[in-house]
């Protein structure tokens, strides 16, 4: 096989194969047709004299030698998208680039929400696709499917970049006419109230793990899907919840919330930005990292 007459396109298609190990699913990643996979797939057989991925009932599995290559080849198509990105230049008044960021709806309140506003107006074609943390993220970074990571310190994995962000705060929060917080908050009245937590993953949130660590004695009584649930559950009830200050504070300006300081001391949370070494030296995205850092500022 000659490197000259060898299309580099099939080093994705390899790629995406022995992932899914399914033609439809790499097909539908890769946006092509199920023929036009099916060729890219007869292609990589042809070029490596190996049969890529074999049929065994209704699934495919990559052959031994299959299994031997993906490594290296995924590492090379990682640093081919990288060596592309380093070698564009980035103007975001006229860009149309579209970049994928996992963040917790927390952080799309507090912090993208905001920047929104700022982007319309320096780069009114950039576009971002946003998607709440999964347990997969650290290999979706890997594969290249994301651009950047916004996450508490302990939830990030793998040996690529990570900056600080911001960092974060938890208050105790309640309804305004909550009874139990008329005369002030106590540790005695902070385990007597029924609380208000999140689930978001399995990996539990950062201030849930830092109780549970530490012998969390609440009483459970709601659980929420996202952060920003939260402060719905409060008014007219004694509950309380411990919340992210900046959270906090957007969701009192529209609900009749009291905030309030902790009777324990709790650890301040390191909010993280975390990208591929591939594109460490990527313009837009180091553009991009610097617009979070501006509107954590403001």
């Amino acid at each position: 096989m000659r490197l000259d007459r060898f299309d580099l396109n099939l080093l994705v298609a390899f790629d995406i194969l022995v992932e899914e190990r399914n033609v439809t699913r790499a097909a539908r990643r890769l946006n092509l047709t199920q023929s036009a996979m099916s060729a890219a797939l007869r292609r990589l057989r042809e070029a490596f004299a190996d049969d890529i991925l074999v049929q065994h009932g209704k699934k495919m599995f990559p052959t031994a030698a299959a299994l031997s290559l993906a490594p290296e080849i995924s590492a090379l198509v990682a640093d081919l998208r990288g060596l592309i990105a380093r070698g564009l230049t980035f103007n975001p008044a006229d860009s149309q680039r579209l970049f994928r960021i996992v963040a917790s709806d927390y952080v799309t309140t507090v912090l993208i929400g905001p920047l929104v506003e700022r982007l319309e107006k320096i780069a009114p074609n950039v576009r971002l696709e946003i998607t709440l943390p999964r347990n997969d993220i650290a290999e979706r970074l890997e594969d290249g499917d994301i651009d950047l990571i916004v996450s508490p310190e302990r939830f990030l994995e793998g040996p690529h970049p990570r900056e600080l962000l911001f960092e974060e705060r938890h208050v105790v929060v309640g309804w305004s006419g909550n009874p139990l917080i008329r005369d002030g908050l106590t540790e005695e009245v902070y385990h007597r109230a029924g609380h208000v937590t999140v689930s978001v993953s399995r990996d539990g949130t950062f201030i849930d793990n830092h109780l549970r660590d530490h012998g969390d004695r609440r009483r459970i009584e709601i659980v929420c899907a996202a952060f920003s649930q939260v402060g719905w559950m409060l008014p007219g009830t004694s509950r309380l919840a411990l919340m992210h200050e900046r959270l906090a504070q957007v969701m009192a300006r529209a609900l009749p919330l009291r905030i309030m300081e902790p009777p324990m001391a709790l650890p301040v949370m390191q909010e993280m930005m975390q990208y591929h070494q591939a594109r460490a030296a990527d313009p837009g995205l180091t553009w991009l990292r610097e617009q979070l850092r501006s509107a954590v500022e403001r």
